[in-house]
C-alpha cells in the first residue's frame, strides 16, 4: 500500500524536524524543455532550470529562480554558468516516512514516489521533495528536535 500525501504541512507534525543540507552539486542549465528521471521520479524543466547532479550521483532540477537564491557558485564557477556550486544553509522541515508514499513537487507538479525510511521534506507551502534514507544520511544535518524554527 502507498500512502498518498495531499499537501502535506509538517509544520505542526510532532514526528517532523529542522534539517540543514551542506552539498557541492556539478549543475548545467537547461538549453530546452524536458524531462530528468530522478531517483523518486520525473521533473520537468523549463530552458534556464537547473539541473544538478548531487555528491551521491542523483540528479533533479531546480528552476532558474529558485537556484539563485538557494545555490552559490563554488570555486572558480561564475554564477550563472555551468559548474560546481554549494547550496546556501537554509533550514528544512523534514519527515522520516514508515512506509512508502507519494507527493506532488508543488500544486500540480510532478508526482514523486519515496519507500519506507525515505524523508519527506517541505521546503515551503505547497512545495515538497524526497530523500532516499541512505543520500539524506550522507548530506543532511538534523537540527535539536527541541528547538524553535530556525530564522
Amino acid at each position: 500500500m502507498v500512502l498518498k500525501l495531499e499537501n502535506p504541512d509538517l509544520t505542526a507534525d510532532v514526528d517532523a524536524c529542522w534539517v540543514v543540507k551542506d552539498e557541492v552539486v556539478t549543475v548545467e542549465f537547461a538549453a530546452t524543455t524536458g524531462v530528468l528521471n530522478s531517483a523518486v521520479g520525473l521533473n520537468r524543466y523549463a530552458p534556464g532550470d537547473a539541473l544538478l547532479t548531487g555528491s551521491t550521483g542523483d540528479g533533479w532540477c531546480v528552476s532558474r529562480d529558485r537556484f539563485d537564491a538557494k545555490y552559490q557558485p563554488e570555486g572558480a564557477t561564475l554564477p550563472g554558468q555551468g559548474g560546481m556550486y554549494r547550496n546556501r544553509p537554509v533550514a528544512v522541515l523534514a519527515k522520516r516516512m514508515s512506509a512508502a508514499f507519494t507527493v506532488a513537487r508543488s500544486a500540480g507538479g510532478d508526482l514523486l514516489q519515496g519507500e519506507a525510511g525515505d524523508w519527506l521534506l517541505q521546503y515551503a507551502a505547497c512545495d515538497h521533495g524526497i530523500v532516499a534514507a541512505s543520500r539524506f544520511d550522507s548530506v543532511y544535518r538534523v537540527l535539536d528536535r527541541g528547538a524553535a524554527p530556525p530564522r
